[in-house]
């Protein structure tokens, strides 16, 4: 599968509905950002370097956010490998990268104590907001086909 931007599995009512809540969730954190549901490019680098059951999407700030110290964040979605594609599907977890023209500058990860990694971390009450979003996420994504 690989890299998998997130507009290409809207295919059900369900899915797209998880997918606009999903969106509308970050949007409502940070209603200055625009969304990119295509953030990756198909071609062989890319691909290359591919994450299997990986939703992926992108949010672009006007300008620098000094709170968040970054340009764009990148939203990855990983959903349960044989859900993947389905019309009900399941989150795994959640990473969320603080990015700039040059790369990324840090990473929050819902596994272990979700503790930030990177260079330049975003000021403290804005990394609870960051968790808060990954709580949310996860209540978008029922944990089980029944649920959904």
């Amino acid at each position: 599968m690989g890299l998998v931007n997130a507009s290409d599995y809207v295919h059900s009512l369900d899915f797209a509905h998880a997918l606009a809540s999903s969106v509308a969730l970050v949007r409502l954190h940070y209603p200055e950002a625009s969304v990119n549901l295509t953030p990756w490019r198909d071609d062989p680098q890319t691909r290359m370097w591919s994450e299997a059951e990986s939703l992926d999407m992108s949010f672009h700030f006007p300008g620098w956010s000094p709170r968040l110290q970054c340009r764009s964040l990148l939203l990855q979605l990983r959903l349960s490998g044989e859900e993947v594609g389905s019309v009900k599907p399941h989150l795994l977890g959640v990473v969320i990268r603080g990015m700039t023209y040059e790369g990324e500058r840090w990473r929050l990860a819902t596994v272990g104590e979700w503790k930030p990694t990177g260079d330049y971390l975003p000021e403290p009450v804005h990394l609870l907001q960051l968790k808060e979003i990954c709580r949310e996420l996860f209540s978008l994504f029922p944990p089980s086909h029944e649920i959904f």
